[in-house]
């Protein structure tokens, strides 16, 4: 029969390991355009729930590239449905369907300083337009939204030679922000944070110019932590979160 000290050692090292588990963080796969928002949504999350989080932000494509080669994350946060649909295709998800936890708005932006104080579409057409900062397309689901937005307009032949391709739409914000581009389209959460606020301005992009930009959602199959990512994804879509991303420029997705 066991000893009363070792029970109590069995048992003490069974609520370590119970414990342990409780605080694995949540791993977050995040598209770039939620880096402006999400770490504040992260953080509420794990005053009410006691998960950390830790999240990645890079563009859609090559996070859904990382997860389909093995990348240990529980949770994809894309920015359009079609780089979850790739990750499902490869059956690393566990749903069949991308879930949409949000849309996204295509906007032009430029400097306080740069030569464009009435900023509009016809900004495009001004000859004293030399460079354009936008997403790679390959990679990012805004860029994807620009290069449609120019064809739509007629302008993408005469303005790709001034095109300033960044990896993703967080780098073209920073190209515009930082003079290397005089005009970028980026996201409005982006464009909505106090700094790019403060040094410019922008337009909406017309959503009649571009493909809705739905943000999609998965979990990762064989996660060991899926019921904490289908916890957050449900405490994203509760109206107070809802609200919040709204403000910060990402609309309901419905």
């Amino acid at each position: 029969m066991p000893s009363l000290r070792r029970i109590f050692t069995l048992a003490l090292l069974a609520l370590c390991a119970l414990t342990a588990s409780a605080q694995q963080p949540l791993r977050v796969a995040a598209a770039a355009d939620l880096q402006p928002l999400l770490p504040n949504v992260l953080k509420q999350f794990t005053a009410q729930t006691g998960i950390p989080v830790q999240a990645s932000y890079k563009s859609s494509a090559t996070l859904a590239t990382a997860i389909i080669n093995g990348a240990p994350f529980d949770l994809f946060l894309a920015a359009d449905f079609s780089f979850p649909q790739r990750v499902i295709a490869a059956g690393r998800a566990e749903e069949s369907e991308p879930i949409a936890y949000a849309r996204g708005t295509l906007v032009l932006w430029t400097r306080n300083d740069a030569p464009f104080r009435k900023l509009s579409i016809a900004s495009l057409r001004d000859n004293a337009l030399k460079s354009v900062a936008i997403a790679n397309p390959g990679h990012a689901p805004y860029g994807r939204a620009a290069v449609a937005a120019l064809h739509h307009l007629g302008l993408y032949d005469m303005l790709k030679p001034k095109l300033v391709v960044a990896e993703n739409i967080a780098q073209a914000a920073q190209y515009a922000d930082s003079g290397n581009a005089q005009l970028g389209f980026i996201s409005l959460t982006s464009a909505l944070t106090p700094r790019l606020q403060a040094s410019g301005h922008f337009i909406k992009v017309p959503r009649e110019n571009y493909p809705p930009i739905l943000q999609g959602a998965v979990v990762i199959k064989g996660s060991s932590n899926a019921q904490a990512a289908h916890r957050f994804l449900a405490f994203l879509a509760s109206a107070p979160i809802a609200r919040e991303l709204h403000a910060g420029g990402l609309a309901p997705a419905n």
